[in-house]
């Protein structure tokens, strides 16, 4: 049975990872490739449920229960959907997965990091992706973004701008294994094609070179 691989999409707000993740799908699509696509917080009905709770309810939350509720949705969604595809061999597109809570929850809340890190663990089991392309972009950009497209702002998006700054600063140090960054100031298809060659250079047995 063939490996699967697991990508996973991240950056600040308003980076357009939701039309890069379907463009990612349409292009493994004619390759013919079947991909599993979640979103975080999401992609099991708990996991919605959660989500809802999180970015929606009208009621005050501490960082504590947030990175709690975060996290024990990335729990049900690794268990129920995440490690059954990759076993099946099966590519895995994910909007977020445990970089977000790092960033969000660790850097942007203030939380202690070793505390995240743990809490996190716990959730994932130690899985981590095969490749996290991080979209890099200025917050007041990604805003700007989101204005146009008349998109009403959830709980997280309603933080001010110290916030969101100190999440995009996360975002570009953000290193390690399988990390990659792209300029999330370039055209669509230009986000859309560097993503493709991290996605070849991360899973070369799964993802062939989009032809030019």
């Amino acid at each position: 049975m063939p490996r699967g691989c697991f990508v996973v999409l991240e950056g600040p707000e308003g980076t357009g990872k939701s039309t890069l993740a379907t463009g990612l799908g349409e292009r493994m699509r004619v390759q013919g490739i079947d991909p599993v696509m979640v979103r975080e917080p999401g992609g099991t009905p708990l996991a919605e449920q959660l989500r809802h709770e999180l970015w929606h309810a009208d009621r005050p939350w501490t960082s504590e229960a947030e990175l709690l509720f975060v996290t024990a949705a990335r729990a049900d969604l690794v268990a129920s959907v995440i490690r059954p595809a990759l076993a099946e061999g099966r590519v895995v597109l994910s909007d977020r997965f445990d970089l977000s809570t790092m960033v969000y929850q660790g850097v942007g809340r203030g939380l202690p990091m070793e505390y995240v890190r743990w809490v996190n663990a716990a959730a994932t089991g130690g899985l981590t992706p095969d490749a996290t392309v991080v979209i890099d972009l200025d917050p007041t950009v990604g805003r700007a973004r989101q204005l146009r497209g008349g998109k009403a702002p959830d709980r997280m998006e309603r933080e001010d701008a110290a916030f969101h700054t100190r999440v995009a600063a996360a975002y570009l140090a953000a290193n390690g294994p399988g990390v990659h960054h792209v300029d999330g100031a370039a055209s669509p298809e230009q986000v859309l094609d560097r993503t493709w060659e991290a996605l070849v250079a991360a899973c070369p047995e799964t993802f062939r070179p989009w032809p030019r």
